[in-house]
């Protein structure tokens, strides 16, 4: 069972809009070079490899290239 609770982490208080810090998290989460593009294009990758261990591989460094996006 799962208990959900509407709470920050770390308090916040935004005070007003910054356009500089939305541009560099959307690089950094939504652009050509960001960290889901990356994982993306190892785990599409991961399939047209031959060895089962070369898979493996990629398998893990996809699934280590979303971990940023899930824990902040």
């Amino acid at each position: 069972m799962w208990y959900y609770e509407k709470k920050l982490e770390y308090p916040t208080n935004v005070s007003r809009t910054d356009m500089a810090m939305a541009k560099y998290l959307f690089a950094q989460y939504g652009g050509p070079d960001s960290e889901l593009s990356a994982a993306v294009r190892y785990l599409t990758q991961r399939y047209t490899m031959p060895t089962p261990h070369a898979k493996a591989v990629l398998t893990d460094i996809g699934t280590e290239e979303l971990a940023p996006l899930c824990y902040q």
